[in-house]
């Protein structure tokens, strides 16, 4: 079986190499961010929105040198792994972590980053499934809001918890709840939900990531003449939706087809997929 290779700090190591110590602040303390992203037809589709995600997020936790990982790094070394890889052509998943080097409690010793870069195969497309996602509310802990809520964070336990949740029951997703009882986002995804012909997603202040699919699927309904509003929502609004539909970077656009007795329509969300399979801002 060929060897797997990752990027750790520039080298390539294979996969299965022990590379994280005891001290590692990352494995302490989740003390670092990541980026989830989609190689596509030869490119990181979106890089740029990525990018200045990744480096406002690291200057909000204080990581020094956020300029490090811009367009250009990202895209060599990206591209530097894939074809390691013997991946050139096909699609693939696409996960950098960054996290705080050195040791230290709380207090760290240094802020300089390190990054583990990793890329797998997608094995298949996107499904534009007949039969959408089957979801439920996830109510046992809900996601607190702060000024950091909306960072991809290496802390991932309400995510975690939230999963084993939607394990027990064999749900597709689960829609996770913000410390107010409001809807904030699913799993692995920001949520969309499609009522008297608006388009309603949590607002940032909602305490759901701030997702780069999020960001491109508001721009694509706008452009398509679909009122946006970026609200507070409440979990009722589920019993009376026309649509509700889940969004990610590697994922694009899946519909929800039911919650409990309730089932949806896919119009919108198939025009957005539609519209996003070819969607570039160097056109739009």
């Amino acid at each position: 079986m060929p060897i797997h290779y990752i990027n750790h700090n520039g080298t390539m190591v294979p996969e299965d190499m022990s590379i994280l110590h005891v001290g590692s602040r990352s494995f302490r303390y989740a003390d670092g961010i990541f980026e989830t992203m989609l190689y596509k037809d030869g490119e990181i589709r979106f890089l740029h929105f990525h990018i200045e995600r990744l480096q406002r997020s690291m200057q909000k936790i204080h990581l020094d040198q956020a300029n490090k990982f811009d367009l250009y790094f990202v895209k060599s070394i990206t591209e530097e792994l894939i074809r390691k890889n013997n991946m050139v052509g096909q699609r693939v998943r696409v996960r950098l972590i960054v996290y705080r080097e050195g040791g230290g409690l709380y207090t760290p010793e240094t802020n300089k980053p390190g990054f583990i870069l990793q890329v797998h195969r997608i094995e298949e497309a996107p499904k534009d499934k007949k039969v959408g996602l089957i979801v439920d509310l996830y109510t046992e802990y809900k996601k607190p809001y702060s000024e950091l809520s909306d960072l991809k964070s290496n802390n991932a336990l309400i995510y975690v918890i939230a999963g084993l949740y939607k394990k027990q029951y064999n749900y597709d997703d689960v829609l996770i709840l913000n410390q107010e009882g409001n809807l904030c986002e699913a799993l692995t995804s920001n949520v969309f939900v499609y009522y008297e012909k608006t388009l309603y997603t949590p607002a940032l202040s909602q305490a759901c990531i701030d997702g780069v699919m999020r960001r491109v699927v508001m721009d694509i309904a706008a452009h398509e003449g679909i009122p946006v509003v970026e609200a507070e929502i409440s979990p009722e609004i589920m019993k009376c939706a026309d649509e509700i539909f889940c969004t990610n970077a590697v994922q694009g656009i899946q519909w929800v087809m039911g919650y409990k007795q309730k089932r949806y329509f896919n119009k919108i969300s198939r025009i957005l997929q539609e519209k996003l399979n070819t969607w570039s801002y160097d056109e739009s």
